[in-house]
C-alpha cells in the first residue's frame, strides 16, 4: 500500500524497517533497540503501528508517546473541524468521512488519556471497542432491512409482470372474442337480409297470382253471365 491518509492521531516520525532472509524485519541502524516501557507496550498494544510499502521499502509508525496538554486538545477540535470541513464530511445522517474523522479523533484523545493512565486508556478502549460492535450491529441489520426490502421488490415486481401477462392475455382473448361476435353479427345480419328480400319475392309473388286469380275469377264471372243471356 502507499503511504497513509493524514491522521487525527499524532504517529511519530515513520521508520524504515528491511528484511533479511530467514529473519524477522529489524529495524534500520541507529535506532534505539531499548525495550519499551510499560506505558508504551500498552500503547502499542491498543493503538498498533501501521506499516506500509512505498517505493519497494518497508515502513513503520507507532503512535507518539508525546503527552498532550491543554493547547493540543484545543488544537485537536479545530483540526477535526477543519477536516470536517475540508472533506465535505455531511452534517447529519450517515456519513463514512465524519465518521472516519471522529474515530480518528476519538482514538488520539485514547492515546492522550493512555500517557497519563494507562487504565485509563485501556478502559476508553473497551468502550470504542463496544460502541464499534454496536455500530456494526446496526450495519448488518440494515444491510439485511435493505436486501430484504430488494427481495420484496423483486417479488412484486414479479408479481406485476405476472399480472400485466395476464391482463395482457385476456385482452387479446376478449379482442378475439370481440371479432368473432362481430363475425357473427354480420352473418346473422346477411342471413336476415336475405330473408327479408326472399319474403318480399314471395309476398309479391302471392300478390300477383291473387291478383291473376281474381282476374280470372271476374273472366269466368262474365263469361257466365253472357252464356246465360244468350
Amino acid at each position: 500500500m502507499s503511504s497513509p491518509r493524514k491522521s487525527l492521531l499524532k504517529y511519530k516520525s515513520p521508520i524504515r524497517i528491511s528484511k533479511t532472509s530467514g529473519s524477522k524485519p529489524t529495524r534500520s541502524s541507529g535506532l534505539s533497540n531499548k525495550k519499551s516501557s510499560g506505558s508504551l507496550e500498552i500503547l502499542d498494544s491498543i493503538l498498533p503501528p501501521r506499516e506500509w510499502e512505498e517505493e519497494n521499502l518497508q515502513w513503520e509508525q507507532h503512535v507518539s508517546s508525546t503527552p498532550s496538554t491543554r493547547s493540543d486538545v484545543i488544537s485537536l477540535e479545530k483540526e477535526l473541524r477543519t477536516s470536517l470541513k475540508k472533506r465535505d464530511a455531511r452534517e447529519t445522517g450517515v456519513c463514512p468521512i465524519r465518521r472516519e474523522l471522529y474515530s480518528q479523533c476519538f482514538d488520539e484523545l485514547i492515546r492522550q488519556v493512555a500517557m497519563n493512565c494507562a487504565e485509563r486508556g485501556l478502559l476508553l478502549v473497551e468502550i470504542r471497542n463496544e460502541i464499534q460492535m454496536t455500530i456494526d450491529t446496526y450495519e448488518t441489520v440494515l444491510h439485511s432491512s435493505f436486501a430484504f426490502g430488494i427481495r420484496k421488490s423483486m417479488r412484486a415486481l414479479q408479481s406485476k409482470e405476472d399480472v400485466e401477462a395476464r391482463i395482457s392475455k385476456m385482452q387479446n382473448e376478449r379482442n378475439v372474442l370481440i371479432t368473432e361476435i362481430n363475425e357473427q353479427k354480420a352473418r346473422c345480419d346477411a342471413i336476415e337480409k336475405r330473408e327479408n328480400e326472399k319474403a318480399q319475392i314471395e309476398e309479391k309473388k302471392h300478390i300477383r297470382e291473387i291478383q291473376f286469380m281474381e282476374k280470372a275469377n271476374q273472366q269466368l264471372k262474365v263469361t257466365s253471365l253472357t252464356t246465360h243471356h244468350s
